[in-house]
């Protein structure tokens, strides 16, 4: 699977380079988004401009992708979804709060729960 990586000083953008995600390519969706080797440290942006379609194995793999980034204390937004994968995100998971419709939205949302996540851990 082919990704466009662009790696900032505290996030990883990552743009999968398909247009349908499903059954097939859930599983190497979430290993090889999950191996990345600028991703460790990093919070993540996942562009999905370029997914058109997706099935329920492809929402899961997006969802295990997002959420194994709160696992590790850090951050993730989607963004460049179309309103179908939107509203299957949505409906999959109401917890995903970081639905950004620009990349600059996205980068905004990551970096403010990098700052407070940064602020609350010298309060303790």
């Amino acid at each position: 699977m082919e990704f466009k990586i662009d790696t900032k000083e505290k996030i990883l953008v990552i743009q999968p380079q398909i247009s349908l995600l499903d059954a097939n390519l859930a599983d190497a969706f979430v290993k090889e988004v999950s191996a990345q080797p600028g991703l460790e440290g990093r919070n993540l942006i996942l562009d999905m401009a370029l997914v058109s379609n997706v099935d329920d194995a492809g929402v899961q793999a997006i969802l295990t992708v997002y959420n194994q980034q709160y696992d590790s204390s850090l951050s993730c937004a989607l963004t460049g979804l179309n309103n179908d994968l939107l509203g299957k995100i949505k409906a999959a998971d109401e917890n995903v709060v970081n639905l950004a419709p620009t990349m600059l939205e996205a980068i905004d949302l990551v970096m403010m729960e990098d700052l407070e996540r940064e602020l609350l851990g010298e309060d303790e």
